[in-house]
Parts: structure tokens; C-alpha cells; sequence
């Protein structure tokens, strides 16, 4: 399958960082993406310090080809969990039902997944997607997101024909 949209994805851990422990969520998530059709040409670990995963997310926005940035990490509620603020201080706009359908998918799975703070936005013409730090979380919560992914970004890319062949598709199946 080839590749049609270009992703980085963005680990977000204290303990990652200093290598105090080996991120598996990260190549998880590159896995998913990559078996999606999706080529990831960034990746980084940073510590749970809002101010680098803003530079990081807005570097990679900003720059043009990117249309997916996940990250993964730092959405709960521990005190250096600031991914979901970093993440709003960087995007225009929310995507809402994407947060809800990966938190209903998960709370079925484990209660505690309503404690999530993970937001979905968009900056310019890419998809921001903050994922949880566990790789069974963070895999599981992007397969969720995997069904509209592809008309989201051919949307944010302005692919009118792509997009509105897609709609159609997903308006015959309701």
C-alpha cells in the first residue's frame, strides 16, 4: 500500500527521556500508522515538559508536510501530565468526537479511562492526536480513530475530490 499522508509521532516521558525506561507505546503507535498507509518521517521522546511538546507539535504543523501528529503520553492526571495543554496551546480548533469515541471505546475497556485529558485538534493543515502512554492504550485508542483518519487528513490536505468520495461512502453506510 502506499504511503499517502506523512505523520510524526511524539512520546512524552520524564522516565523516557532520562532512558530510565524503554518507550514501547511510540513504535506501537508507528506500527498502527505505518499498517494504515501512513509514512512517519518524524519521531522524538521529550520529557512531560509543555513547552518543548508545544515547540515540537508547532515545528512539525508548521513545517507543511506533516498532516498527522500524534503524541503519546502525559494525558492523566499525575502532576507532570501536561500533554492535553501543551496541545491547546498550539491548535486553532478541537475535534471533539474524535476525544469522545477514543474515551467511550476505552472506558468499555478499563473505568479508569475516563480520567483521560486527551485532546484532538487540528493546526493549520495538521491533525494533532494526543494518545495514552501505555502501548495497550495508545494502540488501542488510535485503532478507534483509524476508521475516519484518512478522511480527516485528505480533508485538512483540501483533497475536495478524495474527501467528498469518502463522505459519500461513510453517508451510504448510515
Amino acid at each position: 500500500m502506499p504511503h499517502s499522508h506523512r505523520a510524526a509521532v511524539l512520546t512524552v516521558s520524564d522516565l523516557g527521556s532520562r532512558g530510565e525506561r524503554v518507550d514501547t507505546a511510540g513504535p506501537a503507535v508507528i506500527s498502527v500508522l505505518t499498517g494504515a498507509g501512513f509514512e512517519v518521517v518524524e519521531r522524538a521522546l521529550t520529557p512531560d515538559e509543555p513547552a518543548e511538546i508545544s515547540s515540537l507539535l508547532r515545528r512539525w504543523a508548521d513545517r507543511g508536510d506533516i498532516v498527522l501528529a500524534v503524541t503519546t503520553g502525559g494525558t492523566g492526571m499525575a502532576p507532570r501530565d501536561r500533554t492535553p495543554e501543551a496541545t491547546l496551546a498550539v491548535i486553532d480548533y478541537r475535534v471533539p468526537g474524535m476525544e469522545e469515541a477514543m474515551r467511550a471505546a476505552s472506558i468499555a475497556v478499563v473505568p479508569t479511562a475516563m480520567l483521560s485529558r486527551a485532546v484532538c485538534g487540528v493546526r493549520g493543515r495538521t491533525l494533532i492526536v494526543n494518545l495514552p502512554g501505555s502501548e495497550r492504550g495508545a494502540r488501542e485508542n488510535l485503532t478507534v480513530l483509524l476508521p475516519v483518519l484518512e478522511h480527516a487528513c485528505s480533508s485538512l490536505r483540501g483533497d475536495a475530490e478524495e474527501s467528498a468520495s469518502t463522505h459519500g461512502r461513510i453517508q451510504g453506510q448510515l
